[in-house]
C-alpha cells in the first residue's frame, strides 16, 4: 500500500502543473479520478481483508489466553489432588498457550494498526477524490463558459457575410443599385418618348409637304384652264 501511496502523491503533486498545460483539463481531471476511485476500490477490499483477518487473530489470540488459564487451573488441581507430575504437565502446556497467545497478540496488533493506518489512507483518499472533484466541476464550469463564448461569438459573426461585408453595407449597396436601374428605367422611358414625338413630328412634315406639292400641282393645273387667283 505504501507504494501506490506514494505514485499517487507524485501523481497529486504534478496534477496542478499538468493542468495547466492540458488543453482540456476536464479530461486530464477524469482520468485522474477514474484512477483514484480504482485505488479507493482496492484500498476499500483490502480494508475489508485486514478486518476479518484481524478478528481471526483476535479469536485465536483470545483462544490462547483461554487455554492459559485453563492450564493453570488444571495446574493447581492436580497438585491438590498430588499428582505433581499431572501439574507439570498441565503447566507445560500453559506456557506452550501463552507463547501462542503472545504471538497471536502481536501479530494481532500490528494488524490492528495496519487496519488503522489503511482508514487514514483512505480517507486522505477520499478527500483528495473530492477536492479534485470539485476543482472538476469548476473546470467544466469554465469550459462550458468558453463553449457557450464561442457559440456567442459565432453568432456575432453570423452577422458578417462569406464576403467579410456587413449587413448594413450590403444593403446600402442593394439600394444604391436599385436606385441606378430606377434612373436607367426613367431615362430609357425618357428617350424612347423623346423618339415617338420626334417621329411623330417627321410625319407631319412629311404629310405637309406631300400636300404642298399637291395644291402646287393643282394651281398649275387650274392655270392652265384659264384660272387665275
Amino acid at each position: 500500500m505504501s507504494i501506490v501511496r506514494r505514485i499517487r502523491d507524485i501523481t497529486v503533486a504534478t496534477l496542478n502543473e499538468r493542468l495547466e498545460k492540458a488543453e482540456d483539463p476536464v479530461r486530464l481531471i477524469d482520468q485522474f479520478l477514474w484512477s483514484t476511485r480504482e485505488d479507493i476500490v482496492q484500498a476499500e477490499k483490502l480494508y475489508q481483508q485486514y478486518n476479518s483477518h484481524s478478528n481471526h487473530l483476535r479469536a485465536q489470540w483470545l483462544q490462547a489466553e483461554a487455554q492459559k488459564e485453563r492450564r493453570e487451573q488444571q495446574a493447581m488441581t492436580a497438585l491438590k489432588a498430588g499428582e505433581e507430575n499431572m501439574a507439570r504437565i498441565a503447566l507445560h502446556e500453559k506456557a506452550s498457550c501463552e507463547e501462542r497467545s503472545a504471538q497471536y497478540k502481536d501479530l494481532f496488533e500490528q494488524s490492528r494498526q495496519n487496519s488503522i493506518d489503511l482508514e487514514d489512507q483512505l480517507r486522505e483518499m477520499r478527500s483528495e477524490y473530492q477536492t479534485v472533484y470539485d476543482k472538476r466541476e469548476y473546470y467544466a464550469a469554465r469550459m462550458e463558459s468558453i463553449r457557450l463564448q464561442q457559440r456567442m461569438n459565432s453568432r456575432l459573426n453570423g452577422g458578417i457575410l462569406e464576403n467579410g461585408s456587413h449587413p448594413g453595407t450590403v444593403f446600402r449597396k442593394m439600394e444604391d443599385r436599385i436606385t441606378d436601374m430606377e434612373q436607367e428605367a426613367r431615362s430609357l422611358r425618357d428617350v424612347r418618348r423623346m423618339g415617338r414625338e420626334s417621329e411623330v413630328g417627321s410625319i407631319g412634315n412629311t404629310i405637309k409637304s406631300v400636300v404642298e406639292r399637291e395644291l402646287i400641282e393643282l394651281k398649275r393645273k387650274l392655270e392652265k384652264e384659264g384660272w387665275t387667283s
